[in-house]
């Protein structure tokens, strides 16, 4: 008598062909096939892992400058004196809504603290020949100088920050997407807006000319003047 082997599954149980069964096997690919599926969406989510707290480690971040030289685009002579210069702080609260939809859905709310200097200055290149007077003996003298004007706000990025910043469903989604620059450069400039004319309103100016005549006295009283006489104008001579 021949003997028959007849093949089984892991449970024993053979097929109806003699074949084994795979169910078991086809039942252990699920759990591997979930698996290879979140680790995929963890990497597509790499770049974002930021977003979510305590998770900003996991995959070992790592930051590398590849910037290139700074190149030198054009140089400028200065002749103005900076003589004062002011230290500003605003909070700025930037809101933007959708017409139709509720903020839940579309529109955007930052609260951002800028902080930035403004400096003011006196150009003495602007000084012409008849702005300048000096007697026969040199012991006196007398200056008409421009008014003094304000320079550009400079925001500090180390003292500037957002506080917080509220998103709708649709922004959150089109932010996770692409990146908003302009959504920084809004409230960027917005502070500097701010601080500019806070700067306007500070009396910087008048502190920046009294600084200068100042400084114009006492070197021109190292030279020998006994009296020096600063004057500011519109249009100086």
């Amino acid at each position: 008598m021949t003997s028959t082997d007849v093949r089984t599954d892991s449970t024993g149980d053979p097929g109806h062909d003699g074949a084994p069964r795979r169910r078991s096997r086809t039942r252990g690919c699920l759990p591997f096939a979930g698996v290879c599926a979140a680790a995929l969406v963890l990497l597509l989510l790499g770049s974002r892992i930021s977003l979510l707290p305590g998770l900003g480690g996991l995959f070992g971040e790592e930051t590398t400058d590849r910037s290139g030289p700074a190149v030198l685009k054009s140089i400028q002579d200065m002749s103005a004196y900076e003589a004062a210069s002011g230290n500003f702080q605003v909070v700025v609260d930037l809101e933007k809504d959708a017409k139709y939809l509720p903020d839940a859905i579309r529109g955007t709310r930052t609260l951002y603290v800028g902080a930035g200097t403004v400096g003011a200055s006196v150009d003495l290149g602007e000084v012409g020949p008849r702005g300048v007077t000096v007697n026969e003996d040199r012991t006196t003298a007398e200056l008409v100088l421009p008014h003094a004007v304000l320079g550009k706000p400079a925001l500090d990025p180390d003292r500037s920050y957002a506080v917080s910043k509220q998103r709708g469903l649709l922004d959150r989604l089109g932010d996770f997407f692409s990146d908003n620059p302009g959504s920084e450069q809004a409230v960027n400039k917005l502070a500097a807006q701010h601080i500019g004319k806070a700067a306007e309103e500070s009396g910087l100016t008048k502190r920046a000319e009294k600084n200068t005549t100042a400084m114009l006295q006492g070197l021109l009283a190292s030279l020998g003047f006994e009296k020096v006489t600063v004057r500011y104008a519109d249009t100086p001579g």
